[in-house]
Formats: structure tokens, C-alpha cells, sequence
């Protein structure tokens, strides 16, 4: 996945990247039983809006993405608004070889997880497991399984809590019908999860 994802941004189409944060992590971190800020992980962060609102918000963030061209637009964008994130280049598959500040309170995955091949997605659960602290929460984007060419394949409930296992239980699932998504994609049947840690 990591090629196309790096072809992408070299053409400049990237429809997952977008300045605006979405309204399930706004929610999580601002709403009603807002999460205490902490240490924050953002899988997949692409050009760091999320990594960004969280530090702005008093986390202490590390952002990993693949492709350096994001990375250098989530520095530049962290720098012109004065917050500090760790950027981290590195494979969200093994993030055991990655320096990484844990462990972690909050892991967001706002689309990364669900264009992970099989062996990815094993390699990606064990090491958010062992990055993350007793009761931490993780915040994915997901596109129901399914079909859309070169969209994600996506992933569905009961494969999620095969890959977490006995380590996360799913605490929160819905459709996000808050999310427009472009031509192709527009049958994705997005969901959002939250899941949180034993």
C-alpha cells in the first residue's frame, strides 16, 4: 500500500487529506467525557491536521506516515502554527523498530488500517498493543469491506476484534454518516470504532 500511497502524493491527489478535523475526534478529545490530554499516536497521520488539533489541544504527539512528502507538509504545518509533534517516518506495521515516546494514551487511525494487507494488519495490532498504556483508546476510520478498485479493501467488527484480540475491546461503533467521501468511495460505508485497551 505504501507505493500507491507515495504515487498519490506525488501526483497531488490525496482526497483523504483535509484541513478539517473530524467531528469523532473533536468529540473525543473536547466533548462531554472529553479523554484527559496525555500522549497521543497518530497512525497514518498524513499531513498531521489530527497530530496537529491534538498538540494544540495539550497532547504530547508523535505523527508516522510512510511518505516523506506528507511528513514534510505535517512539519511545515506544525511549525507555522507553533506546536510541537514528533514526526516519525516509519511502516505503522512495525512499530517496534520505530523511536517512539510511549506508551500511548490515544491512537488515532483516521484510514490507515483498512488498506493493510493481511500480514500488515497482524504486525500493526501487536505493536499498538504493546505502544499503548492500560485503557488507552484507539480511534480508527474505517471503510466496510468491499470492492472500489484501488480504494482500501476495508475491514468489518468481527475482523477487528479477531486482529485485537483479548488485548481491546470495541466500546463504541457506528456508521459515519457525518462523512462525505468522493466519487468512487461514496459506497465505502464508512464507520468509525473506538476501541479501548484492557
Amino acid at each position: 500500500m505504501s507505493v500507491g500511497y507515495k504515487i498519490m502524493y506525488a501526483v497531488g491527489v490525496t482526497p483523504w487529506d483535509e484541513d478539517e478535523v473530524d467531528r469523532e475526534l473533536v468529540d473525543l478529545v473536547e466533548g462531554e467525557h472529553a479523554l484527559q490530554a496525555g500522549r497521543a499516536l497518530d497512525l497514518g497521520c498524513g499531513t498531521g491536521a489530527d497530530a496537529v488539533y491534538l498538540a494544540q489541544r495539550g497532547w504530547h504527539v508523535a505523527g508516522v506516515d510512510i511518505v516523506p512528502r506528507a511528513l514534510r507538509s505535517a512539519r511545515q504545518c506544525a511549525a507555522a502554527i507553533g506546536v510541537d509533534v514528533t514526526w516519525v517516518r516509519g511502516d505503522v506495521a512495525a512499530l517496534d523498530t520505530l523511536d517512539l515516546p510511549g506508551p500511548y494514551d490515544l491512537v488515532c487511525d483516521l484510514g490507515c488500517f483498512h488498506g493493510l494487507s493481511d500480514a500488515d494488519r497482524v504486525g500493526y495490532a501487536e505493536g499498538v498493543t504493546r505502544v499503548s498504556a492500560p485503557g488507552a483508546n484507539l480511534l480508527m476510520f474505517v471503510f466496510a469491506p468491499g470492492r472500489r478498485g484501488p480504494a482500501p479493501r476495508g475491514i468489518d467488527r468481527t475482523e477487528l476484534e479477531a486482529r485485537f484480540g483479548p488485548h481491546w475491546q470495541i466500546v463504541d461503533a457506528h456508521q459515519a454518516l457525518d462523512v462525505t467521501l468522493p466519487g468512487p468511495l461514496r459506497n465505502a460505508d464508512p464507520h468509525w470504532y473506538r476501541l479501548e485497551r484492557r
